[in-house]
């Protein structure tokens, strides 16, 4: 979502996006031309009339999980992202009982909360295990 029209978001995709991707882009792209979403978000730049770039991870619930705000110069990773998504799906998935350390993939295992986990991560948790492909 951008304070971009529909039409700059379609030439945006047709010209550019779906060059480096090789097909247009899997999800829709929303127009935000008043800013008001991004006033809600506190991304909205009045004085410019853009939005700062970021992510909002939101739940079936609504309930924001997770976000991210970059000044435009710095590009962000959409892998982490979606590593991101898939770890707070499993932590949705398990009521709680599975939370995922730094660095977490799928696949990979996670962590049991409990008091006990408490200064003893490092005993349960193996940090190359985690990190490798």
């Amino acid at each position: 979502m951008s304070v971009d029209s529909i039409y700059v978001h379609k030439m945006w995709n047709d010209h550019e996006l779906s060059k480096m991707i090789n097909k247009d882009i899997p999800f829709p792209m929303l127009s935000d031309q008043d800013g008001s979403i991004g006033k809600m978000y506190g991304i909205y730049d009045e004085d410019s009339g853009v939005e700062t770039r970021g992510r909002f991870i939101i739940d079936p619930d609504g309930i924001i999980q997770g976000y991210e705000v970059l000044t435009p110069p710095v590009g962000r990773n959409v892998s982490e992202s979606i590593r991101q998504i898939k770890a707070f799906q499993l932590v949705r998935e398990s009521k709680g009982t599975e939370a995922t350390p730094s660095g977490w993939k799928p696949g990979k295992p996670t962590l049991k909360p409990n008091p006990d986990l408490v200064g003893n991560v490092w005993k349960v948790w193996n940090v190359s295990e985690a990190f490798d492909d």
